[in-house]
């Protein structure tokens, strides 16, 4: 049984120092690919650093909301697009709006999300998208683009996101908050999620699956993801791991 974690920040240290057992861990669990995504531009260098290394690795590149902030604007559009360009980079992420905290202001947070929307656009390459609490302004501002591959990340909303992301034709990634979420709303969207536009993913080292929420998140923990998602979708784990592999393959060209 095969999965492909499309969604881990392997760069962060408390993976990052263990990195050799970390990977070690991953294949035993059945984990055969793994995207290491940025959260800033410096840390995306990280990623493309630790992608090159590993064969069953490939990084994503781009600033969390959370950076706009302490964005360098001036040089940041273009150091986006000659990231984009370097061998085992797959897509654009993760980009967007957080407004749970707040830790950059909004209108800094738009102004980012812009920018590396319309310098990721020509490399052709899917983004991946990180929205919370701020559906209303994420698409307010995707409207006004085209062409926009895509997956959602860290997806914990209810049907009416779901359908909205779905009549785009993007792709929704599920991870361990899933596992220990209360919120009936998001475990029914989960359900409703067709699988050919499911992928499994992590967020390591954050958001651990139940029952090991004490431990660092690593890649091995997808296993758990799958199998729990497996149990509240009705559908054979084998079948699950086959097809969200498949998807992620295909979507993110890793090849």
């Amino acid at each position: 049984m095969k999965f492909v974690d499309t969604h881990s920040h392997l760069q962060f240290p408390k993976l990052a120092d263990n990195i050799g057992r970390v990977m070690d861990d991953a294949a035993a669990a059945g984990v055969t690919r793994i995207i290491c995504v940025g959260t800033s531009l410096d840390d995306s260098r990280q990623a493309i650093d630790l992608a090159s290394k590993f064969d069953n690795v490939w990084a994503a590149v781009g600033a969390h909301p959370h950076d706009g902030k302490d964005f360098d604007y001036r040089a940041g559009a273009q150091d986006l697009a000659r990231l984009a360009t370097s061998p085992k980079v797959v897509a654009i992420g993760e980009i967007g709006l957080d407004f749970y905290k707040d830790y950059s202001p909004r209108e800094e947070q738009e102004k980012l999300f812009r920018l590396q929307l319309e310098a990721g656009l020509p490399s052709g390459l899917p983004f991946i998208f990180h929205v919370r609490d701020a559906w209303k302004d994420f698409w307010r501002i995707v409207g006004d683009y085209s062409d926009i591959k895509a997956a959602v990340h860290s997806f914990t909303a209810g049907q009416k996101q779901l359908d909205k992301i779905l009549d785009k034709g993007w792709y929704v990634g599920l991870n361990g908050i899933m596992t220990f979420t209360r919120d009936e709303a998001q475990l029914q969207a989960a359900k409703n999620l067709p699988l050919e536009r499911l992928i499994l993913e992590t967020d390591a080292p954050f958001l651990t699956p139940a029952p090991f929420r004490d431990e660092i998140c690593e890649p091995k923990h997808i296993k758990n993801t799958a199998e729990f998602l497996s149990g509240l979708r009705g559908e054979p784990l084998d079948e699950l791991a086959e097809t969200t592999t498949n998807n992620a393959v295909r979507f993110f060209n890793l090849t």
